[in-house]
């Protein structure tokens, strides 16, 4: 395939996950990657800082999808709700691509340094849904707390979602999970 051929960002981006999953992350050089993709390493460059953010790069349009649900929810809904709501949202960027984060996620837990990479990357959108919540007028730590629950939620889902060989709606899971909090606060 050659260089002129549209898509690189996208051709780097598949090439990357496959051979992330064929020889590992670390065993994967981004020569590797640019040469799977038909690209130069000097066009790996320009759409990735490096090959770590093949994996991440969707990060901060996902933050920025959840920031914007909770803005936007109804006034009044209670601080879990709309932090559940707004994780839902997020998810409905990664739907359409579980095999795709299946790949992701093995390649995230066989690294220990990209799992806690994830991490973070998770601890910035609890902070960020707090902020947002805040925002809304919700007080400390109600709004500490529904952030961080709802990340749990998004974690909790996207594992179900990933493993769920019959169901493929991410926010379902996601709402599942929410139902299952709730029985074991004794508030279903």
């Amino acid at each position: 395939m050659g260089r002129w051929e549209p898509d690189a960002r996208g051709r780097l981006r598949a090439a990357a996950i496959e051979l992330f999953s064929e020889r590992g992350f670390d065993q994967t050089t981004v020569a590797d990657i640019a040469e799977r993709a038909g690209v130069t390493e000097r066009t790996f460059f320009r759409h990735f800082a490096d090959k770590r953010e093949v994996l991440f790069e969707g990060s901060q349009v996902l933050q920025a999808t959840v920031i914007e649900a909770i803005a936007s929810a109804e006034p009044g809904t209670p601080p879990i709700e709309t932090v559940a709501a707004a994780m839902q949202a997020g998810a409905g960027l990664l739907q359409g691509n579980r095999d795709y984060s299946r790949l992701r996620a093995t390649a995230i837990a066989a690294n220990p340094s990209l799992h806690e990479r994830e991490l973070l990357k998770l601890g910035r959108l609890a902070a960020a849904a707090a902020e947002a919540l805040r925002d809304r007028g919700v007080a400390e730590p109600a709004a500490s707390l529904a952030a961080q629950t709802g990340v749990t939620l998004f974690s909790v889902g996207f594992e179900k979602w990933l493993t769920d060989g019959a169901v493929d709606d991410f926010a379902l899971h996601i709402r599942e999970s929410l139902a299952e909090l709730k029985a074991l606060t004794g508030d279903a």
